[in-house]
């Protein structure tokens, strides 16, 4: 089965529900906020996707951090970090169960 992974209130996270749903696609979503985030998941998404796609440096979260907190960032900081702060992790990221998409991408997303 499909996860979706994200945060319930977010905009593109309700968008590719509703893509989904429209689709009669068949997914589980994943709130970090209610269900939760552990670290080997979020390993997960690094290791196939690269922190630079997971972490979300346009964000606001990001923009909230001190200088000392983005500062010489490694990808086991960044990690600590979407750990601590699961809104810096960019949102959507679905897993068909082959391959990890990351953000929102009508075109990309299954149509069955």
């Amino acid at each position: 089965m499909k996860v979706l992974y994200g945060i319930k209130n977010c905009d593109t996270v309700k968008k590719a529900r509703a893509l989904l749903d429209s689709r009669r696609i068949e997914y589980r979503f994943h709130d970090y906020r209610v269900d939760g985030l552990e670290p080997a998941l979020l390993q997960k998404f690094v290791d196939a996707l690269g922190v630079d796609a997971v972490l979300n440096q346009r964000s606001t979260s990001w923009r909230q951090l001190d200088d000392e907190q983005k500062r010489d960032l490694t990808p086991e900081k960044a990690v600590q970090l979407m750990l601590a702060v699961p809104t810096l992790i960019k949102r959507p990221i679905l897993d068909d169960g082959r391959q990890l998409l990351v953000g929102f991408n009508p075109e990309q997303y299954p149509s069955a």
